[in-house]
């Protein structure tokens, strides 16, 4: 580990760059956290947009719940360090998500 600070990346803005250099370590992680997960946010929120742009029809899946429409996708959400299948879609303005299962770890 380098004794100097690290340089900011390319094209983060100057005051939150300020900002950060005041957090403590500790905030400066759950901050890192919350970065990752907002991007993987926005990045399945993307995702599901340009899924609604399709105007394909698709065959429902024998395993996909009544309640959930055919344009769902199923994705893995990390809870308490475990693994989770959910069927996710956008309904509006908002993603909607159901509980489909554990991840088996043998597949």
């Amino acid at each position: 580990m380098s004794y100097t600070p690290p340089t900011p990346p390319r094209g983060l803005p100057a005051d939150i760059v300020e900002q950060l250099d005041d957090f403590s370590p500790d905030l400066l992680r759950h901050a890192a956290r919350y970065a990752e997960e907002l991007a993987e946010h926005r990045e399945r929120e993307a995702r599901l947009a340009e899924e609604d742009s399709t105007d394909e029809s698709e065959e429902r899946p024998e395993d996909l719940p009544d309640d959930v429409p055919t344009k769902a996708t199923i994705t893995i959400k990390d809870i308490n360090d475990n693994r989770y299948y959910y069927w996710q879609w956008r309904d509006g303005d908002r993603v909607r998500s159901k509980y489909k299962g554990p991840v088996n770890p043998d597949e």
